[in-house]
């Protein structure tokens, strides 16, 4: 229970590796509120120390006066997991402006908001972690994914950026970095290989998972288990990282 009486943000917390953060945060005896755009989905993620809230995190207005309410409610952000993000591809030539910036827009700027809202709710002086779930895009790039790539490696910049700035302080800012996990936005692509490949669900698995260096698809928990470590005291000295969980090296 070494995190009983922090609290804890985790935006994109009702699904995939988000969810699986929030849950394990709030075994670890965190407060820990979760944000998405369908309270639907966030009130289905059932936890005595989990609290739903409704914020979407490309609107600053949604953002700033969620994070303010979440914190007067259930005090300081001392953990924050800036995990909110949307994954969409397609040739770099037939890309619209339009979904370009709707994909900065959600994995940069919210991470952004998300982040400097969070930092505001600190006290002089207090420790906090600070993590943005960036991904392999974020250290290469990927064909067919342009903007995700763009996005991804501004999430790893910011934290380098923000690890400098508050060097020497309380406050530590990391990003993991996972190749293809077993989340529903990866399944979500199988239908479309399967098509493209001619091939079945199982084959269109394993072309995913190709993409990670040991050839599987990662499990929640192998992202979930980086990220409370970043979390713990143990790792209060590890800053402006970002963590590779692909199965072996880029």
């Amino acid at each position: 229970m070494e995190h009983t009486g922090k609290h804890a943000l985790v935006t994109g917390g009702g699904t995939g590796i988000g969810k699986g953060i929030a849950l394990a945060l709030a075994d670890a005896g965190a407060d820990v509120t979760i944000t998405g755009r369908r309270k639907d989905v966030l009130e289905a993620v059932v936890h005595p120390r989990i609290h739903a809230l409704q914020m979407d995190v490309a609107n600053e207005k949604s953002v700033r006066d969620g994070i303010a309410t979440a914190a007067q409610d259930r005090g300081p952000i001392r953990i924050c997991v800036a995990n909110a993000g949307i994954a969409e591809g397609g040739p770099f030539g037939k890309t619209s402006l339009e979904s370009w910036r709707r994909m900065m827009a959600i994995n940069l700027d919210g991470a952004f908001l998300t982040l400097q809202a969070a930092l505001e709710t600190l006290p002089p002086d207090t420790s906090g972690r600070m993590i943005v779930v960036s991904s392999i895009a974020g250290l290469k790039g990927l064909r067919n994914a342009i903007p995700y790539t763009v996005s991804k490696h501004g999430l790893v910049g910011l934290i380098r950026g923000l690890s400098e700035e508050f060097m020497g302080g309380p406050v530590t800012f990391n990003a993991l970095c996972p190749g293809y996990v077993d989340t529903d936005i990866v399944r979500g692509q199988v239908p479309g290989l399967m098509r493209r490949f001619q091939t079945d669900e199982s084959g269109a698995i394993a072309a995913i998972a190709k993409g990670n260096r040991h050839q599987r698809l990662l499990d929640i928990d192998e992202t979930t288990a980086a990220a409370m470590w970043l979390c713990s005291d143990a790792a209060r000295s590890v800053n402006g990282q970002a963590i590779e969980i692909v199965g072996g090296q880029l």
